[in-house]
C-alpha cells in the first residue's frame, strides 16, 4: 500500500498522479486547484518520501502493483493517469500491464529508458555511502533552468528539503528501478491515448526521449513547454495545467460511461489553445533492444554480468574479444554469470564477500578492483568492504590484505566522491 492524498468530487472521475524520483506529492501542488474541479484527484507518494513508509521498492512493476492494490483498496478501478518521471514510469507499465484500468495516460518528462542502468547505480552507490546530501545540492541544477533557480529560492529549498527527508534506502531502491526499467521495444503496446509532456530545457529526459514515445506509442502527442526543466509542473504551472486539462478531456470519453459522474460535468467545454502547443513528432527508429537468440543461459548471464559490473565494463571487455578469446568470454558469461551468479543459494552482497575473499586469497589482485566496484554496486558499503579485507589478512596473510587495501581504497574514492 502507498500513502496518498484525494482532492476533488467524489462522485469525478478519478485521475492518479505520480511523483519524480526525490519529491513528494506536492510536486504536483500548483496544478490541484483547476484540475481538481473536473477530477477526483488521487496523488501517491513513493515509499520513504514525504513521511511515507520505508518499504523499498526495487522495481517499477512493483511500485506499479502496489498502487493498483491501494487503488483497489478505495474502490477506484479505471482511471486517468500523469507521471513525471519514475512516476511516468509507473503509469507506462500499467498501460502495458493493466491497460483495462488506465483510460488516459499523460507522460511528463519520462523515458523508455532512463539514462543508463550503470548511471543510477552509480548513484545509488553514492547515496550508500554519503547519504542524500550529495543528490539533494544538486537536485536544483537537474530539475530547474537556472533563472527559474535564481528568481525562486524559496522553491529551490523546498526541492532541497524534499530529497534531504526522503529514506536513502528506499531512494536507492527507486534508483534500481530506473536502472532495469527498459520498455523500448513495447512502446507499440501501449494502446491508450497518451500525452508525452516534456520541458524544452530538460537535460535529465528531455525533448530527445520524449519525441522516442512518440514515435513508439501509437496514439500519442508532443507538447514541449518552454522555459521549463524537469520539474515542468513546478516551473511552468499553468502551461502543464492547460495541456492536462486539454488532453484528459479530450482524451478521456469512454470513462463517462464506466464512471458515476456528477451531472453536466463540462468535459466536452472548449478549452483556449495555449502556448505551448502539443505537436505531433515525426517517426523515428527506435533503438534496437531486441533479444540476440543466443542461448538462455547466455541471455541471463549477459544481464546478471551487465547489473554487477556495469555496461562499460562489460562493453569493454566484449570490444576487446576477438577470435582467440571470443569463447572464454562465451564461456564466462554462460557459466561464472549465466549459472554462478544466477544461483539463488546466496544473495549478491554475500556472493561479493566470496568473491573479494577468493580474489586476495588467491592473489589475483589485478581483478580486485572491479570486484570492488561490483560490491559497490551489489549494496556493500566501504565500512563493510573494510572489515571483509580485515578478515582476509587473518587468513590470507598482511601482505596480501595490504596490497588490497590499497587498491580498494583507491576505487572506493573514485567511486563514493559525489560529482563536483
Amino acid at each position: 500500500m502507498l500513502k496518498y492524498q484525494v482532492d476533488g468530487p467524489e462522485d469525478a472521475p478519478v485521475l492518479v498522479m505520480g511523483p519524480s524520483l526525490g519529491t513528494t506529492w506536492h510536486m504536483w501542488d500548483r496544478q490541484i486547484p483547476e484540475l481538481s474541479q473536473h477530477w477526483r484527484i488521487f496523488r501517491y507518494d513513493l515509499p520513504g518520501h514525504g513521511g511515507a513508509p520505508a518499504h523499498p521498492a526495487a522495481a517499477v512493476t512493483d511500485l506499479a502493483d502496489r498502487l493498483l492494490a491501494t487503488l483497489d483498496s478505495v474502490g477506484v478501478q479505471r482511471f486517468g493517469y500523469a507521471g513525471c518521471s519514475i512516476g511516468g514510469a509507473v503509469g507506462a507499465d500499467l498501460a502495458l500491464r493493466h491497460p483495462h484500468r488506465v483510460a488516459a495516460l499523460a507522460l511528463v518528462a519520462a523515458s523508455p529508458r532512463f539514462g543508463t542502468a550503470d548511471e543510477f547505480r552509480q548513484r545509488g552507490v553514492i547515496v550508500r555511502s554519503n547519504g542524500l546530501e550529495p543528490i539533494a545540492r544538486t537536485s536544483p541544477e537537474r530539475w530547474f533552468t537556472p533563472g527559474f533557480a535564481a528568481a525562486q529560492p524559496a522553491i529551490v529549498e523546498w526541492a532541497v528539503q524534499m530529497v534531504r527527508t526522503t529514506d536513502p534506502g528506499c531512494y536507492i531502491a527507486s534508483c534500481e528501478a530506473l536502472a532495469a526499467f527498459d520498455i523500448r521495444t513495447e512502446l507499440p503496446r501501449i494502446g491508450v491515448p497518451t500525452l508525452v509532456l516534456v520541458g524544452a530545457e530538460d537535460k535529465v529526459t528531455g525533448p530527445a526521449e520524449a519525441r522516442i514515445l512518440v514515435a513508439g506509442i501509437p496514439d500519442a502527442r508532443l507538447a514541449l513547454v518552454p522555459g521549463a526543466s524537469h520539474l515542468a509542473p513546478v516551473e511552468q504551472p499553468a502551461a502543464v495545467t492547460d495541456l492536462l486539462l486539454m488532453h484528459f478531456s479530450t482524451a478521456w470519453q469512454d470513462t463517462l460511461a464506466s464512471i458515476p459522474v456528477p451531472p453536466n460535468p463540462g468535459f466536452a467545454a472548449p478549452f483556449a489553445p495555449v502556448v505551448p502547443v502539443a505537436e505531433i513528432t515525426a517517426s523515428v527508429d527506435l533503438p534496437d533492444a531486441s533479444p540476440t537468440g543466443r542461448a538462455d543461459r547466455y541471455e541471463r548471464g549477459m544481464k546478471v554480468r551487465r547489473e554487477v559490473l556495469g555496461d562499460a565494463h562489460v562493453d569493454a571487455a566484449t570490444a576487446a574479444s576477438d577470435g582467440f578469446t571470443e569463447d572464454f568470454q562465451d564461456l564466462l558469461t554462460r557459466y561464472a554469470w549465466g549459472e554462478i551468479w544466477s544461483r539463488e543459494g546466496l544473495d549478491r552482497r554475500s556472493r561479493s564477500c566470496v568473491s573479494l575473499t577468493a580474489v586476495v586469497a588467491s592473489g589475483h589482485l589485478g581483478g580486485l578492483a572491479q570486484h570492488v566496484r561490483a560490491a559497490l554496486r551489489n549494496g556493500l558499503t566501504p565500512v563493510e568492504i573494510k572489515e571483509v579485507l580485515l578478515q582476509t589478512a587473518v587468513y590470507c596473510g598482511i601482505p596480501a590484505a595490504g596490497a588490497a587495501f590499497e587498491i580498494a581504497q583507491s576505487v572506493i574514492q573514485e567511486e563514493t566522491t559525489p560529482p563536483a
